[in-house]
């Protein structure tokens, strides 16, 4: 069984030696029985050592399938899955420019991937980001890298992982929607990659990270990005929509989606995708990757019951915005705890962060006022940080022994101290978010500023950015 070192486990090594062992055993037994029962000379070891590498092989080539269909998985929840969820959410008039700030990450953020990104991210550094080792992808060859994927080409890692670093800062958009220049959010969110991504990627997934699970520092567990995709996005977006203020007319003026079958259908995609996110994080087709994937679905239907409840109290109907959102909130909640739980949990991580998400978007929010457009705090923020919690109270050496078999992990196991870990690393990501993101907003702001002309704002930013229309009504 592999999962990914910094995402949990180098202690399952052992475990894995000797599924792996037991696979061999049974063929070469065969060979040997075979051949003594024909009355032919007994396998010689060539023949085993020959057998043995089929096997493997047949392994890695398993491995790797599952990755790389993860993979594009993953690049589906951005494009068209978040592109159509959060264009359906915005007027008509901003529907194009909303997709395209999602486009738009899916092609700078591969670039900085290339070119640097990936070695801050995963090379070997200091406790806080990764150096220069890879750089212009220097060294990610097609063999596979002890650190991250034993059984896969490192390449495919590298690509695997850049999806998660295209969605991350895609996620932000939707605190800042309909009000952004798009050259500056391309400039803007090509820097947060860089300075906050990808180091907190370090701190939690890197080799030598602070927080890596498999570390000696501070051992959090995070197995598919709650706290460095989701808190670092759902922050960094209050924190862009507390920066650039409201937009024209709101609150008084009423800003309703303008196609909720757009939304319903990109919430869909989100929810499919979402397997390669979590259960991909696995880096093998193994037992892990199943329990990711039954966990995935399980808290997302209870996340989805659990907003419709609290809404149809507070509402007085149930409604399929209510419901996609929910299902949304219970996928970033039982992100970092996917690997770790087991689906008892999972349901109830899940119920938990729908009835929580939806009190943040329908109470919190109304009373500080903030604009947080497609309400990507109440949603990635709080449910990140919810999901990031609750995973140092439910995970299980039962699913992931990363102290090793039968040593307590999380709470639940008897393992109290691991709430401290998951709270740092928590705390990390809230910092980084708050800090850097701010710094970097007032960079961009005084060299070429943040928001479009009023009277930009109000043609929409389909026309004033991009010369052209989603919808052609005249036709």
């Amino acid at each position: 069984m592999r999962l990914r070192p910094t995402r949990s486990i180098r202690s399952l090594r052992p475990i894995r030696s000797l599924f792996v062992s037991a696979v061999l055993a049974g063929p070469v037994f065969a060979l040997a029985q075979s051949s003594a029962s024909a009355g032919q000379a007994p396998a010689t070891q060539s023949q085993i050592d020959a057998l043995r590498q089929a096997v493997q092989s047949a392994q890695s080539a398993g491995d790797n399938a599952w990755m790389l269909t993860s993979a594009a998985l993953v690049l589906l929840m951005t494009g068209p899955g978040l592109a159509l969820f959060y264009g359906g959410l915005v007027r008509k008039k901003n529907i194009l420019g909303t997709m395209m700030q999602s486009f738009a990450m899916m092609g700078l953020v591969s670039i900085l991937w290339a070119l640097v990104g990936y070695s801050l991210a995963f090379g070997h550094g200091n406790v806080f980001v990764g150096g220069f080792e890879h750089i212009f992808l220097r060294g990610v060859s097609l063999n596979p890298n002890p650190d991250y994927g034993p059984t896969v080409p490192e390449q495919t890692y590298m690509i695997y992982q850049l999806m998660f670093a295209i969605i991350t800062p895609a996620l932000i958009t939707g605190a800042f929607a309909e009000r952004m220049k798009f050259s500056s959010m391309a400039v803007f969110l090509s820097l947060w990659s860089l300075f906050i991504y990808c180091p907190m990627a370090h701190m939690v997934w890197g080799a030598g990270g602070l927080f890596n699970s498999a570390g000696n520092h501070i051992p959090s567990f995070d197995f598919a990005g709650g706290t460095v995709v989701h808190i670092t996005s759902g922050v960094s977006a209050l924190v862009c929509a507390l920066y650039l203020g409201k937009r024209i007319g709101y609150p008084q003026t009423a800003m309703p989606p303008h196609s909720l079958v757009l939304s319903f259908i990109g919430a869909c995609l989100l929810w499919v995708g979402w397997f390669g996110f979590n259960a991909g994080s696995a880096v093998a087709a193994s037992p892990l990757a199943t329990s990711a994937f039954v966990n995935t679905h399980f808290a997302t239907a209870a996340a989805a019951l659990g907003w419709v409840i609290f809404e149809w109290f507070h509402n007085g109907k149930p409604t399929a915005l209510g419901a996609i959102s929910g299902a949304v909130a219970g996928l970033v909640a039982i992100t970092p705890a996917s690997g770790f739980v087991q689906p008892m949990p999972a349901l109830l991580i899940g119920l938990l962060a729908g009835l929580f998400c939806s009190f943040m978007v329908f109470k919190v929010k109304s009373w500080f006022g903030y604009d947080d457009s497609l309400d990507a705090f109440g949603v990635h923020g709080a449910g990140g940080t919810l999901g990031a919690l609750l995973t140092g109270v439910f995970a299980t050496y039962l699913i992931n022994p990363v102290y090793g078999k039968g040593v307590p992990t999380g709470a639940i196991d008897g393992n109290w101290g691991q709430m401290l870990h998951q709270l740092a690393a928590v705390g990390m990501a809230w910092g980084i978010s708050i800090v850097g993101t701010l710094i970097l907003l007032f960079v961009v702001d005084k060299i070429m500023g943040l928001r479009v002309a009023p009277e930009q704002e109000m043609v929409g930013l389909d026309l004033s950015q991009h010369g052209e229309e989603g919808y052609d009504l005249s036709t």
